[in-house]
């Protein structure tokens, strides 16, 4: 499967993969090799992940606590002082074997440790692989508040190994599936098509590289999100604030990110008939897509109230004004829309119905 080229570095795939790593490791002369992994990753994959490594190098290996909860300035605190005490330098390579919460972690540790030293993503969940792993987005939460503090800094390079997905229950594999069933509504209508009529995830390499390409495409021509790149936050405005607000709520157990952003997309589909034109029958296949493949969230007026004030702090805004991604069409998107209270509250009450 060829690998995909992007601004400054390249998503190599499987067997490539671990040549594009030994190749690099080879020529780079890194003083120090930092592994970052949790509990999880340790156990499941980094066995496997150092078995393909060709060479005589020294490494560390840095375990934190998995979870988005853990993904946090205290934690990167952590990781910065476990840094210097292992006398890292600017030579130093910080490689990030995990799902999106390492990755996104990792890599700005990595871009702020001695104002930057190189990282390399090795997602080992689906959502990590299609999305969190590419673009160069890093970052933390702040609090309950999603990726807050961040900055936009590139890889090495990303390595998509599909085979960490049988470390994976079929809850984590439904929660990247959603990033991918985003990736054909914004982008290729043909896509949601061929995805939402699968029956398994028997040809996952093709699909995760597919959706790798649709990402790709949009972070060449935007890479810090001035325009064509907000349409990758389709249904993340909403889902956000959803996924923000069952993070600390008492009452409601988790949501992984792509369970509350299936519902973000259904709330902003139907915010997008009513401002933008989608059809109707494109939001009822919206709906029952996202229905078929997650349980449907219960939401009181009390939730719906405190997911609504979270929206203020959402990273697309812009002089005080929320800023939504919507559908004019599947494959079809327009940015910068704002909207009233009043039919944010009713996207509610559709997805209630």
């Amino acid at each position: 499967m060829d690998s995909i080229i992007s601004s400054s570095y390249a998503v190599h795939f499987n067997s490539l993969a671990f040549e594009a790593l030994n190749k690099h490791l080879s020529e780079a002369n890194y003083s120090k090799i930092f592994i970052l992994v949790d509990e999880n990753t340790h156990d499941a994959c980094l066995a496997p992940f150092m078995a393909e490594i060709n060479g005589d190098y020294v490494y560390e290996i840095i375990e934190i606590e998995s979870g988005e909860i853990n993904k946090n300035i205290a934690t990167c605190t952590q990781i910065w002082e476990i840094l210097s005490e292992l006398d890292a330098d600017r030579k130093s390579l910080m490689i990030n074997l995990g799902g999106g919460v390492i990755t996104d972690l990792g890599g700005f540790v990595a871009s702020t440790f001695k104002r930057g030293i190189d990282f390399m993503n090795v997602p080992t969940s689906l959502l990590a692989m299609v999305d969190a792993s590419v673009g160069g987005k890093t970052g933390v939460d702040l609090g309950n508040l999603k990726n807050q503090v961040g900055v936009i800094n590139q890889p090495v390079m990303v390595l998509v190994v599909s085979s960490f997905l049988s470390t994976l229950d079929s809850r984590q594999i439904q929660s990247g599936f959603a990033e991918m069933l985003k990736h054909g509504l914004i982008k290729d209508a043909a896509y949601w098509k061929e995805l939402k009529s699968l029956e398994n995830l028997d040809a996952i390499d093709a699909l995760i590289h597919h959706s790798v390409s649709i990402k790709n495409e949009v972070v060449l021509k935007d890479p810090t999100e001035q325009n064509i790149r907000k349409i990758l936050n389709y249904g993340h405005t909403l889902g956000h604030a959803i996924e923000s607000y069952f993070l600390e709520s008492e009452d409601h157990d988790l949501l992984l990110h792509g369970e509350a952003i299936a519902v973000g997309m259904i709330l902003e589909g139907y915010i997008s008939y009513k401002l933008t034109d989608l059809p109707k029958t494109a939001l009822e296949d919206i709906k029952s897509t996202f229905l078929s493949h997650y349980p449907k969230v219960i939401f009181t007026p009390k939730d719906i109230k405190e997911i609504l004030k979270l929206l203020k702090f959402d990273k697309k805004n812009s002089h005080g004004n929320i800023n939504f991604v919507l559908l004019k069409d599947i494959g079809e998107t327009v940015v910068d829309i704002k909207v009233a209270q009043e039919l944010l509250e009713a996207s509610f009450a559709y997805y209630k119905e």
